[in-house]
């Protein structure tokens, strides 16, 4: 029977968990995908500035750990289409807030990290 973690216990997973849902290409791609299904050209073009072999290897672990699914059509070319699972669409709202967070006080955090450059 699992239990729940417990993340200030060192050698718990939940660790792991947290680490992988606090990336900023792993809360990119759940944002990108909260509108529905997108191809992975279409996630790189949305993130911009993420090499290719780095979004892989993130939709690799998102899709190892239940976040995303991958559907491969068989087409010429092959078409591959990722999609937030049910425990991937629940991540929307909490990364939601913590974008929302973020964009509001952006300006307060860059002016603090200028003013404390300047020391």
């Amino acid at each position: 029977m699992v239990t729940k973690g417990n993340v200030f216990d060192p050698n718990c997973p939940t660790r792991v968990i947290l680490d992988r849902i606090g990336d900023k290409w792993t809360v990119l791609v759940v944002l990108l995908l909260r509108d529905g299904p997108l191809r992975f050209t279409e996630l790189r073009n949305g993130i911009g500035r993420v090499a290719p072999k780095v979004l892989t290897q993130t939709l690799r672990r998102m899709e190892r750990d239940g976040l995303v699914s991958r559907e491969v059509f068989a087409e010429i070319p092959p078409r591959v289409v990722y999609t937030l699972t049910p425990m991937g669409a629940s991540l929307i709202d909490p990364i939601s807030v913590l974008t929302t967070w973020a964009e509001t006080h952006m300006p307060a955090i860059t002016k603090a990290q200028t003013q404390y450059d300047a020391v």
